[in-house]
């Protein structure tokens, strides 16, 4: 779940956006027990948070792993052509806020694009789609304020993957002290095939 536009929540665990191939019920079956497995592992449900010169957004995504001891460094995969790719991949940087396990009702609220932007009078972002964030880092990158932990991440490395551009970042700062963090099967949520 790493697009701005990827999520389906049928409840019926299909997300009516899979591949049927060739169509055969062979294929088809394959198909669903594919996507039961890949979608049975765990994974987190995390904001993260991008920004090019005044253009901010924050966006729900699940593709998100620490992938290196030291240095210290994180990876998301963001939809190709995405409104967040593209600010990360200009901005250099992005942010993962860690969401506190009742606030499942605020990914929802990042799965398209963010509009509703609101600043205080120096110009500096304090809400997104009507939720608080802070800025952070010196790239002022959007953190959402009621985050149970967040970290921010320079860009080292993309690299194109067909759907999604994954983007390597080296952690910069952290704050915040989780403890219970939202996970996927703590919603209804699904993402794809």
């Amino acid at each position: 779940m790493t697009a701005d536009t990827g999520y389906g929540d049928t409840g019926n665990g299909d997300t009516g956006n899979g591949d049927t191939g060739n169509g055969s019920p062979l294929h088809d079956e394959y198909d669903r027990q594919r996507r039961r497995v890949l979608w049975a592992l765990p994974t987190g449900l995390y904001l993260i948070g991008s920004r090019h010169g005044d253009a901010v957004n924050l966006m729900t995504a699940n593709l998100v792993v620490q992938v290196c001891l030291e240095p210290k460094l994180m990876a998301v995969a963001v939809e190709a052509g995405s409104v967040t790719a593209d600010l990360i991949g200009s901005g250099n940087g992005f942010t993962v806020s860690l969401l506190a396990r009742q606030d499942k009702d605020v990914v929802r609220r990042f799965v398209k694009p963010v509009h509703d932007v609101e600043r205080d009078a120096t110009g500096s972002v304090t809400a997104l789609s009507g939720h608080e964030v802070r800025e952070v880092g010196p790239a002022r990158l959007p953190v959402l304020a009621a985050a149970a932990g967040y970290l921010v991440c320079t860009v080292v490395r993309q690299d194109p993957l067909g759907s999604h551009t994954l983007f390597i970042g080296e952690v910069g700062e952290v704050g915040g002290e989780p403890a219970e963090v939202l996970r996927m099967e703590d919603t209804r949520m699904h993402y794809g095939v």
